[in-house]
C-alpha cells in the first residue's frame, strides 16, 4: 500500500554551469559602441558578460553544464531519463538542441526536446519536467538553459547589446518519495501574453528569410511589465503553498536587470541579502541566466539544503513564472 503521508516529487540533485572563456567588460564594449561603463552599470547592474567562440554552441555549452550537474549527482548519462533544454538561441531550427546534448553526453537511453519560451525557459522547462517525475513518465530530466545572444544581437542598438551574454546552466531532478515538508519542486506557475509580443522579440527565423534575425526591446515596456507581472507570479507561488515572503529563504531572479531584481524584492519585502544576484558577472543570459545563479549560489554555500527557493523570470512572448522548490 503506497503511504499517504509521502509524497512523490521532483527533488534537485545536481547543477552544473558552463560560460565560454571570452569575457567582454563593459570598457570592451564601450570600444564596440557609444557607451560607458558608468552608463552601463548604472542602469543595468552589468559588469562583465561572456561571449561564445564558434564552437562554444548552445548544444556544446548544454552539454558541458548537463554533463556536471550529472557528476555533482553521480548519475551516469545513461541512467538519465530525459533532457529538455530551454533556449532561443538553438544550433539548428531541427533536430532539437536536446538531441544534440544527449548525444555528446552519452544518455543513450533518454529522450529529449526543447523549449522556445525565451528568458523563461527554464521555469517552463521545470514545469514540464516536474509533471513528467509526478506522473510517473520518467524518473530523472536534466533541465538545461543554454543561450548564445551574442549571435543575434544589433551591435548599432547601444541601449540593447549591452545587455547580453552566453552562457549555460543545468540541473538535475530526480524523482524521490518525501514527506509533505520534504525536497523537492513544490509547484510551478506559468503564464504567457501574446499581446505583449511586439515589446520584446527576434526579427527573423528560417520561416521568414528576409529578416535580419536580431533582438528587438522596447525596454521601458519591458521593464513597465516586469515588477507587476514578476511580482504577481511569485506571490501565486506562495498563496499555492499557504507561505508568505517571510518564509522563503532565497529569492532567484532571472538576471535581466539589477533595478528590475530590486524592485520585485522591495514589493516582496526580502532584503538584498536574501536575494541571489549574477547579472554583474554574466548579464542578461535569457534561460540560462537562472540556473548559473542558482548553482553559483549552492556551490558557495548561500543556499544549504532544506532552504525554500524562489525561482522568476520574464522573457518574450511575453512568457513569465514561478516555481517554489525546497531543496
Amino acid at each position: 500500500m503506497p503511504d499517504k503521508n509521502r509524497l512523490r516529487r521532483a527533488v534537485l540533485t545536481g547543477t552544473g554551469t558552463y560560460l565560454p572563456e571570452k569575457i567582454v567588460t563593459n570598457a570592451d564594449m564601450a570600444l564596440q559602441v557609444d557607451t560607458s561603463d558608468d552608463w552601463i552599470t548604472e542602469r543595468t547592474g552589468i559588469k562583465q558578460r561572456h561571449f561564445a567562440a564558434p564552437h562554444e554552441t548552445a548544444a556544446f555549452m548544454g552539454a558541458e553544464a548537463g554533463r556536471r550537474a550529472l557528476e555533482a549527482a553521480g548519475m551516469a548519462p545513461e541512467q538519465l531519463g530525459a533532457i529538455i533544454v530551454g533556449t532561443s538561441t538553438p544550433d539548428q531550427a531541427f533536430p532539437s538542441t536536446a538531441v544534440h546534448v544527449q548525444a555528446a553526453l552519452g544518455a543513450t537511453n533518454a529522450y529529449g526536446f526543447d523549449i522556445a519560451a525565451a528568458c523563461s525557459g527554464f521555469i517552463f522547462g521545470l514545469s514540464v519536467a516536474d509533471a513528467m517525475i509526478r506522473s510517473g513518465q520518467v524518473e530523472s530530466v536534466l533541465v538545461i538553459g543554454s543561450e548564445v545572444y551574442s549571435r543575434i544581437l544589433n551591435f548599432a542598438d547601444r541601449g540593447t547589446c549591452v545587455l547580453f551574454g552566453d552562457g549555460a546552466g543545468a540541473v538535475l531532478l530526480q524523482a524521490r518519495d518525501v514527506e509533505k515538508d520534504g525536497a523537492g519542486l513544490l509547484s510551478t506557475h506559468l503564464h504567457s501574453d501574446g499581446r505583449l509580443a511586439e515589446i520584446l522579440y527576434v526579427d527573423g527565423a528560417v520561416g521568414q528569410p528576409d529578416k535580419p534575425g536580431h533582438l528587438v526591446m522596447n525596454g521601458r515596456e519591458v521593464f513597465r511589465h516586469a515588477v507587476t507581472l514578476l511580482s504577481g507570479a511569485v506571490n501565486e507561488a506562495l498563496a499555492a503553498n499557504s507561505l508568505t515572503a517571510a518564509d522563503i529563504d532565497w529569492l532567484v531572479p532571472h538576471q535581466a536587470n539589477k533595478r528590475i531584481i530590486d524592485g520585485v524584492g522591495k514589493k516582496l519585502g526580502l532584503p538584498p541579502e536574501r536575494v541571489v544576484v549574477t547579472v554583474d558577472k554574466h548579464a542578461n543570459t535569457s534561460a540560462a541566466s537562472i540556473p548559473l545563479a542558482l548553482a553559483a549560489a549552492v556551490a558557495d554555500g548561500r543556499i544549504k539544503p532544506g532552504q525554500i527557493v524562489l525561482l522568476e523570470a520574464l522573457g518574450g512572448g511575453l512568457t513569465w513564472g514561478s516555481a517554489l522548490l525546497r531543496l
